[in-house]
C-alpha cells in the first residue's frame, strides 16, 4: 500500500511539473527556451558547455579557455562545477553521446534541455516536499497541494529563466526540514546529515541562505512543540551539532574549494544606504518573486487552527518571512550584508505550503462563522493592496488573473464547508491546484515578455548577435592556420564576454560573479584597462594596447569593417568575410619567456602605466625584490607640450561642466613626433549626477560608465585610454557635472615592444594536458626568472627537475617562478586549493558517518 501510495505521488508531482511548465513546453515546440538572454545565455548555458566539455575530458579543474584561464572548479562552484542536478545531467547526457542518440552538445542542445531539467527537477521537489509534510501527519493530498505551494512558486520559475542553477536550492530545505524533524521526534540525526552534506557540498551561496533558514525553523521548533515524545533539547543539540560538523566534513571537497573561490574574487563593498523597510512589493497582485495563495491568506487569518501545533509553527514562521520580505536590510542579510537581492522568498514559499498542507487537513474542525470571518479578512486585504497600488488597473491582467482566483478559491472553501463531504473537499484542493498551474503560467508569461525570453530563439541562437555562421568560419580558418595552442584571439559579440566558450577559441574575456580577483585588480588598478563598460563581474580584451596583446598571447583580432580605428599597433590584415576582419599580431611574444631584469612593485608604485608596460617586456615585475638590477622606464608626460581647449563646456579646479548635449576637452598636441604610434591618455574621472550613467569618448574610442548608485559599480574611476596617433585628442561626455583631474599623456613608439619581439628566446618545449603542464627548458643565459601568461591561483605547484619550486604573482596577475642555469624540466599542477586536504576531510567523515549511521541503524 505504501509503495503504491509513493507511485501515486511521484505520478502526480511529474503530472503537476507538467502543467506548470506549460507555457514553456509550447514555447520550446516554437524553438524558444526557457532562458534569459542576459544571464541565461551568457551564464547558464554557456558554462553547461564549458563544464560538459571539460567533464566529460576527464578535465575537472583547471581551463585556459576560461576566460584568461582560471581554476574552473572552484571558480565556477557558485554557478555548476558541484552542482549535484548538474553533475546527473552530465551522466544522462554522456551516456546518450556515447551510444550515439544525441550529437555532442552545443548551446542549442543546453537551451533545448532547460525546460525538461526543470520539469524534471520541479517534480522531485514536489515529491520529496510531500514527503516532508506527510511525515509532518498531514494526509497525501493535502501534502501534495502544500508541496504544490512550495513547488510552483514564482520565484521558481524566475529562477530558472534567469539563473537556473538558483532553483537547485529548493530541493534541499525539504531534506533539511526531514532531517530536523528525525532529530525532534525520532533523535536520529542521519537524515539531517546527509541534508547538511549535500547543501554545503551543492552550492556555498545557497547554502548560507538554507542554513539561515534551518536555524530559524530549529529555534522555532525548540519553542513549538507538536508531540509529547520529542527528543529532550539539550539531546537535540548535540545531535544537530555533532550531524552538522560530520555533514560539513563529507562536503569539504567541494564545499572548501569553492569558498576560497569566492573569497579570491573581488566586488567593491557596497556601501549605499540600506532601508529598513520597504512595502513597494505587492505580494497578492504583481509581485515578481511572491505571489500570497489566496488559501493561505485565509488560513492565516483564522483563529481556531493557530491550535494546531504544526500550523502555528508554519504560519508564525511564514509571518516573520512575510515581514522580512519587506526589508532591503533583510534582503542584505540573506545576500552575504551585500547589496540587497530578493532570492530568498522560496523559504517563505515553503513556510506557506506547510501551513496550507496543515490547514487542509484539518479542514474539517472549521466551523461556518469561523471561515466567513477569515474570507472577509480576505477580501479586505486584496481591496486594501489593489488600492494602494497606483500602478495596477481593474483590466490589467494580474488584477483579473487575481480577483478571480480569490473568487474561485473563496466559491469552493464554502460549498465544503456547506457540504463537508469528500467531493468537495477534492474539488476544493484541485481547484487550488488548478489556481496554481493557471497563476505560474501566466506568471511565465509575463516573465517572458518582461524579460525578453520571447527572444531566445534558435534563429537567435545562430545570428551574428550570437553565434553566426561567418563569425564561426572566420575563428575556423585562424583554427586552421594555427598550430600552437595557446593563442588568444580578440573577438565577443556586442557584450557577450563569453562568446569565447560559445564559439570554441580561447579568447580575452569572460562574464563571471566569480573572477580570480588577481586578474580584476590587473583590469581595475594595476594596468588601468578598460573594458568598454564598467562592470565588477567581467574583463574583456586588453584596451586594444600592444604592449599587453604581445605579452598575453593576444595574436588574433576579430573586428567588424567600421572599427580600423580600433586596432593595435602592429596587427596586419590577413582575412576578411562580408561583415568582419581578421588582424594577426605581428609582435607577439613566446608563450615561455625569461628574464634577468628583476623589477619591484614598490618602486612601480608611482610609476604611469605605460612605464609598468615598458617593465614588463623589459624584464618581470615582481612583488618585493631584494636586489634590483634594473632601472625603472622613464616615459614622461606631455602634457605641458599640448593645448587645452573646452568644447561646450567649462572646467575649472579640476571641474567640468559640459554645457552642451555632448561635450568636454580637446587636447591640441603642439609637435607630434615623427616616430610615435599611439597615445595613452590618462585621468580620473566622477560623474557627479546622483543617479545617471554615461558614455565616454576617446576620439573613436567609446566607453559606458554606471551610474552611482548602481550596485555593480566598481569604484575605480581611474581610466588610461589608447588613441591612436593624433594631433587632437577630444574627450567626450554628455550633458552634466563632472570631476576631472590627473589628467596626463604619454607618447608611446614601440620601440620597447619591438626590442622585446626581436630578442634571441629559446625554445620551449610545452605539452598541456588538463590540469599538468610540462615544459622542458634549456637555459644557456643564465636567466634567474620565467613567466608565463598563466593567472596566478593558489592552486598551482610547481616543480623543477624533481624539485618543489616556490613560485609567486609576477607581472601583477602572473604565474613566475626561478629557474637554474641548463636544463629545466619544468612541471607544473593545478588542483583547487586546499583540496587534497578537503577530499581526505570528504573521505574520513564519510567512513565515520556510514559507521555511526550503521550503528544507529542497528541500534
Amino acid at each position: 500500500m505504501q509503495k503504491k501510495r509513493n507511485l501515486s505521488i511521484l505520478v502526480c508531482s511529474i503530472v503537476l511539473a507538467i502543467l506548470a511548465h506549460l507555457f514553456f513546453l509550447h514555447e520550446w515546440t516554437q524553438d524558444r527556451y526557457m532562458v534569459g538572454p542576459n544571464d541565461g545565455l551568457q551564464q547558464m548555458v554557456t558554462f553547461k558547455k564549458l563544464m560538459y566539455e571539460q567533464y566529460t575530458s576527464k578535465n575537472f579543474f583547471y581551463s585556459y579557455r576560461y576566460g584568461l584561464g582560471g581554476g574552473i572548479y572552484s571558480q565556477l562552484a557558485y554557478y555548476f562545477s558541484t552542482s549535484f542536478v548538474f553533475i546527473l545531467t552530465v551522466a544522462i547526457v554522456f551516456f546518450f553521446q556515447t551510444v550515439r542518440l544525441i550529437e555532442e552538445p552545443d548551446i542549442i542542445f543546453w537551451a533545448n534541455a532547460a525546460v525538461f531539467i526543470s520539469v524534471c527537477r520541479l517534480a522531485l521537489i514536489i515529491f520529496m516536499t510531500t514527503q516532508v509534510f506527510r511525515y509532518m501527519k498531514s494526509n497525501w493530498l493535502a501534502a501534495l497541494t502544500g508541496a504544490a505551494v512550495y513547488g510552483l512558486s514564482i520565484i521558481y520559475f524566475r529562477h530558472v529563466a534567469y539563473w537556473e542553477f538558483f532553483a537547485d536550492a529548493m530541493l534541499w530545505i525539504p531534506l533539511l526540514v526531514f532531517g530536523v524533524e528525525k532529530i525532534v521526534r525520532e533523535a536520529r540525526f542521519g537524515w539531517f546529515t546527509v541534508a547538511v552534506a549535500m547543501t554545503l557540498f551543492n552550492n556555498f551561496y545557497f547554502a548560507y541562505i538554507n542554513l539561515i533558514f534551518i536555524m530559524i525553523y530549529i529555534a522555532f521548533r525548540l519553542v513549538i512543540r507538536i508531540e509529547d515524545t520529542e527528543t529532550n533539547r539539550w539531546k537535540q543539540f548535540k545531535l544537530y551539532v555533532s550531524s552538522g560538523f560530520i555533514g560539513f566534513g563529507m562536503s569539504a571537497m567541494s564545499f572548501i574549494p569553492a569558498v576560497y573561490g569566492f573569497l579570491n574574487n573581488h566586488r567593491p563593498p557596497y556601501n549605499k544606504p540600506i532601508g529598513i523597510v520597504d512595502f513597494t512589493d505587492n505580494i497578492l497582485f504583481t509581485s515578481p518573486v511572491i505571489i500570497v495563495p489566496t488559501l493561505f491568506l485565509l488560513f492565516l487569518f483564522t483563529y481556531s487552527l493557530y491550535k494546531i501545533p504544526t500550523f502555528r509553527l508554519f504560519a508564525l514562521i511564514s509571518i516573520v518571512f512575510l515581514l522580512l520580505h519587506f526589508s532591503p536590510l533583510a534582503a542584505s542579510v540573506f545576500n552575504g550584508f551585500s547589496a540587497p537581492q530578493y532570492r530568498w522568498e522560496y523559504l517563505l514559499s515553503f513556510t506557506m505550503g506547510g501551513a496550507t498542507a496543515t490547514g487542509l487537513h484539518h479542514l474539517y474542525k472549521l466551523s461556518k462563522k469561523e471561515i466567513v470571518i477569515s474570507s472577509l479578512c480576505v477580501i479586505t486585504t486584496y481591496f486594501v493592496f489593489y488600492f494602494s497600488d497606483r500602478t495596477l488597473g481593474i483590466y490589467s491582467l494580474p488584477c483579473i488573473v487575481m480577483l478571480m482566483v480569490m473568487i474561485l478559491t473563496l466559491i469552493l472553501i464554502f460549498g465544503f464547508i456547506w457540504k463537508r463531504n469528500k467531493s468537495w473537499h477534492l474539488l476544493l484542493q484541485l481547484g487550488v491546484l488548478l489556481t496554481l498551474i493557471l497563476i505560474v503560467n501566466v506568471c511565465q508569461y509575463a516573465i517572458s515578455v518582461v524579460g525578453d525570453l520571447n527572444q531566445v530563439s534558435k534563429n537567435y541562437l545562430v545570428s551574428n548577435e550570437y553565434n553566426g555562421e561567418e563569425q564561426r568560419k572566420l575563428i575556423q580558418q585562424v583554427k586552421n592556420r594555427e598550430s600552437d595552442p595557446f593563442y588568444r584571439i580578440d573577438w565577443k559579440v556586442r557584450s557577450l564576454n563569453n562568446t569565447p566558450i560559445v564559439q570554441d577559441f580561447n579568447g580575452l574575456s569572460v562574464y563571471s560573479s566569480i573572477l580570480n580577483k588577481d586578474l580584476l585588480f590587473l583590469y581595475l588598478y594595476d594596468l588601468n584597462i578598460d573594458t568598454g563598460r564598467e562592470s565588477v563581474s567581467r574583463y574583456a580584451t586588453l584596451g586594444n594596447r600592444a604592449n599587453l596583446y604581445s605579452m598575453f598571447q593576444g595574436k588574433y583580432m576579430i573586428t567588424k569593417k567600421n572599427k580600423k580605428a580600433h586596432i593595435p599597433y602592429g596587427f596586419k590584415k590577413i582575412e576578411e568575410s562580408k561583415h568582419y576582419v581578421l588582424y594577426q599580431n605581428t609582435n607577439v611574444l613566446p608563450f615561455v619567456r625569461t628574464t634577468n631584469q628583476l623589477f619591484s612593485e614598490v618602486d612601480l608604485k608611482n610609476s604611469s602605466v605605460l612605464e609598468r608596460e615598458h617593465a614588463m617586456l623589459e624584464g618581470v615585475i615582481v612583488p618585493t625584490v631584494n636586489t634590483v638590477n634594473t632601472q625603472i622606464p622613464n616615459v614622461p608626460s606631455v602634457l605641458n607640450d599640448t593645448t587645452i581647449e573646452t568644447v561646450g563646456s567649462s572646467f575649472n579646479n579640476n571641474k567640468l561642466s559640459v554645457t552642451k548635449t555632448k561635450g568636454g576637452l580637446d587636447l591640441v598636441i603642439h609637435q607630434p613626433g615623427l616616430d610615435i604610434k599611439d597615445y595613452y591618455v590618462s585621468f580620473h574621472l566622477e560623474s557627479l549626477a546622483p543617479n545617471q550613467g554615461f558614455t565616454l569618448k576617446v576620439n573613436d574610442y567609446k566607453t559606458t560608465r554606471k551610474s552611482n548608485q548602481s550596485i555593480y559599480k566598481t569604484g575605480v574611476d581611474d581610466f588610461t585610454i589608447r588613441v591612436p596617433k593624433s594631433k587632437k585628442i577630444k574627450i567626450r561626455l554628455p550633458k552634466g557635472n563632472y570631476i576631472l583631474k590627473d589628467l596626463a599623456l604619454y607618447e608611446e613608439n614601440y620601440h620597447t615592444l619591438e626590442t622585446a619581439q626581436k630578442q634571441d628566446y629559446k625554445t620551449a618545449h610545452i605539452k598541456w594536458v588538463r590540469n599538468k603542464l610540462t615544459i622542458t627548458y634549456n637555459n644557456q643565459s643564465s636567466d634567474r626568472y620565467m613567466m608565463l601568461p598563466i593567472p596566478f591561483e593558489k592552486g598551482w605547484e610547481v616543480m623543477i627537475n624533481n624539485e618543489k619550486q616556490p613560485f609567486e604573482k609576477v607581472n601583477y596577475a602572473f604565474l613566475g617562478f626561478p629557474i637554474k642555469d641548463g636544463i629545466n624540466h619544468i612541471t607544473l599542477v593545478y588542483y583547487p586549493p586546499f583540496f587534497r586536504i578537503s577530499l581526505v576531510l570528504t573521505i574520513v567523515s564519510t567512513i565515520l558517518a556510514l559507521f555511526i549511521l550503521s550503528y544507529d541503524f542497528k541500534r
